[in-house]
């Protein structure tokens, strides 16, 4: 098993201090969020990121995303784009930057279902899209993801293996995310490992509640799903960690943690301690 951190929550730190920071408390990886993203006054997770890599010119980054990792003694554990699956030139850049890096695995996202739209006719083009992904993928030797995603038309596993059944798993993977599922998705984490089988390729981890968020006239209270700490979500992360394991899924562990309860160099080092003592077999 190997432990990365994804960028979009690291929004403080340049790539540099990125690698610095994550060897020093022990990670193995990195994972390296691409986007041409919003400028903004102060650094955030999704504007003003400022250890993000645009997606604009990124092949004059490459040698740079290289040597960081390389020099830090880490690796990438993927490359997280936001490229939709139907958007083919931005998907095919990613994937040959990926094959480029040698980072071996990027994600290729679903889209939602718009206005006007119905979730089959948005699903059935999606459909058509990833066989193109995946023949992309192959053709350079990569793995597209799929991560598991609310507000997406592949929120569940379940709904995402209908999509990619029949695919190459050695070129289509699905990123199985617990904090996602609290919004939208939930299935057992057992049951969806062994339904995903050989396309269980990446595991994201953090942690999201359902807390209340007003009352209605009538009295009916409204509530509404939050990112929050890695140890204090509605997900127990020791259950979760022996299920996705329990089939034997070995790979990456990336940890996107968009709480902001502590500073960003303690919430990191936190979330490796938990991660690593609620692996099975860890002493309680």
């Amino acid at each position: 098993m190997k432990f990365a951190m994804f960028t979009a929550a690291t929004p403080d730190w340049t790539p540099a201090e990125v690698v610095s920071h994550l060897a020093e408390q022990g990670w193995d990886g990195v994972e390296w969020r691409v986007i041409d993203q919003q400028p903004a006054e102060q650094s955030g997770f999704w504007s003003g990121n400022r250890a993000t890599w645009p997606l604009t010119g990124l092949e004059d980054n490459l040698d740079a995303m290289r040597e960081l990792v390389a020099e830090a003694g880490l690796e990438i554990s993927a490359i997280g784009g936001y490229a939709t699956c139907h958007e083919h030139e931005d998907v095919e850049r990613l994937i040959k930057a990926t094959a480029a890096l040698d980072a071996k695995k990027v994600r290729v996202r679903l889209p939602a279902v718009a206005e006007g739209e119905t979730y089959p006719e948005v699903f059935e083009r999606a459909k058509k899209d990833y066989r193109w992904v995946a023949e992309v993928a192959a053709d350079h030797g990569v793995k597209a993801l799929i991560e598991l995603h609310h507000r997406t038309i592949g929120a569940s596993a379940s709904s995402v293996l209908r999509l990619i059944d029949g695919l190459d798993p050695d070129h289509v993977g699905v990123i199985h995310d617990m904090g996602n599922l609290v919004y939208e998705g939930h299935e057992r984490t057992l049951w969806a490992a062994q339904m995903l089988g050989p396309y269980l390729a990446h595991v994201h981890v953090k942690n999201a509640a359902w807390q209340e968020s007003g009352t209605q006239p009538d009295g009916t209270i409204d509530h509404t799903a939050a990112m929050v700490s890695l140890r204090t979500g509605q997900v127990d992360l020791r259950t979760y960690l022996a299920e996705i394991t329990a089939t034997g899924y070995d790979g990456w562990i990336t940890c996107e943690d968009f709480s902001t309860d502590l500073p960003l160099a303690e919430r990191c080092a936190d979330n490796l301690a938990h991660i690593k003592e609620c692996l099975p077999g860890a002493r309680p």
